[in-house]
């Protein structure tokens, strides 16, 4: 059982009119940690209830992704056994029973000479109903057109002229971020640590570097072609083609879709972090969660909280009622904040801790959901009846 299960509770933040709107719907929330999935669900504005135990016990869950695009949702899970080794498994019944395919999903091929540390990234692609991306490590990005059950090498970006200068960073050599364009089927803009960001516009037959105007402070060249320790990268909801990106030192904004990037981070307590996700509807906002910098990776000021900006990162503001007030070590890594498709949005993080944290109303206030948990490595939240 979750160790801080809120069973009973009703989200205050969540108005009568807007309650009576979601009541007949269902919010999923995924929680993958260090030892297991965890799944929460919502029924309207009432009570969060988790299931009794973990999923995936003992395995560590680094990616998640809710895939609401067809009419059965399915949820699809990087998990990572230390006996067997990752897999992807996927779920029709929302998470109640799971299926591995006979065959490794994600698998290098024999000549790469490489093999699968972890999947580091599911992602249901936007204009394609049975597209979903991966991203692994070693840093490499898959394609798949059966919703996740059998993944194809995308081989032009494993053979780019710069790979061999690609250096891993502290959590490995992962590509973790994966965006597609609703317009574009062809457009797909990655992140790898370290080696930046890059973009395809021919559907992956070729990828440029995109990271003009993100600086890498810890090279002797600060403003390189590639080689950047981009954390996270997210879109915009009514601007596709802008961007918000969280460096490692350095929160930036881009306007074209990535091909040049400007510094947003004045008026962030620091702008050192792993997390950064787009309000689902609104334009211009987004949230990041500072970290105090990379050789103190506790919340800035030790301080519990998650900084929106509502401007397009002309400012930010501070998001804590209902967190913590006294000093805080929760860290939270790339994948453990997001948010749901509700309105207002369901906006949530998790953190090294073991604690997860969710806002009804566009993160203006949060509620404890849980706590002691393993470390918490990813979450995923979606309507999905």
């Amino acid at each position: 059982m979750v160790g801080c299960r809120l069973a009973g509770v009703r989200d205050e933040g969540v108005d009568e009119d807007a309650a009576e709107v979601i009541g007949m719907t269902e919010v999923l929330l995924a929680v993958g940690t260090r030892k297991g999935l965890f799944i929460g669900r919502r029924r309207g504005g009432g009570a969060w209830e988790f299931d009794e135990s973990p999923y995936f016990n003992a395995q560590a869950v680094y990616s998640v992704a809710i895939d609401t695009r067809a009419g059965t949702p399915r949820l699809l899970v990087g998990g990572d056994s230390a006996h067997w080794g990752p897999s992807v498994f996927h779920s029709d019944d929302l998470g109640r029973t799971w299926t591995e395919p006979a065959r490794p999903a994600v698998k290098f091929p024999q000549d790469t000479g490489a093999s699968l540390e972890r999947v580091w990234q599911l992602h249901p692609a936007a204009a394609e109903p049975d597209v979903v991306y991966a991203g692994t490590e070693p840093a490499a990005l898959y394609r798949s057109e059966d919703r996740g059950e059998t993944f194809e090498l995308v081989r032009p970006l494993w053979e780019h002229p710069t790979r061999s200068k690609w250096v891993p960073g502290g959590g490995g050599e992962g590509l973790h971020t994966v965006l597609t364009d609703a317009r574009d089927p062809k457009a797909v803009t990655v992140a790898v640590s370290t080696a930046g960001v890059f973009r395809t516009l021919d559907g992956g037959a070729s990828w440029t570097p995109s990271n003009s105007g993100v600086s890498a402070v810890f090279l002797p060249d600060p403003n390189p072609e590639f080689g950047q320790c981009v954390h996270k990268v997210t879109r915009d909801a009514a601007s596709p083609d802008r961007l918000y990106l969280q460096n490692h030192w350095g929160v930036y904004r881009s306007d074209d879709a990535g091909a040049h990037w400007t510094d947003i981070g004045e008026g962030l307590p620091s702008t050192f972090g792993f997390a950064a996700v787009a309000h689902p509807h609104r334009g211009d906002t987004a949230y990041v969660f500072p970290i105090n910098a990379d050789a103190d990776r506790v919340p800035a000021d030790r301080r519990c909280r998650v900084y929106r900006t509502a401007d397009a990162g002309k400012s930010w503001e501070p998001l804590s009622a209902g967190l913590p007030q006294e000093d805080h070590y929760g860290t939270v890594l790339r994948d453990a904040m997001c948010a749901d498709d509700a309105d207002p949005a369901g906006v949530y993080f998790g953190n090294r801790n073991g604690e997860v944290f969710a806002s009804a109303d566009d993160g203006d206030s949060w509620r404890q959901l849980a706590s002691h948990l393993p470390d918490v490595l990813c979450v995923r939240a979606a309507l999905v009846g």
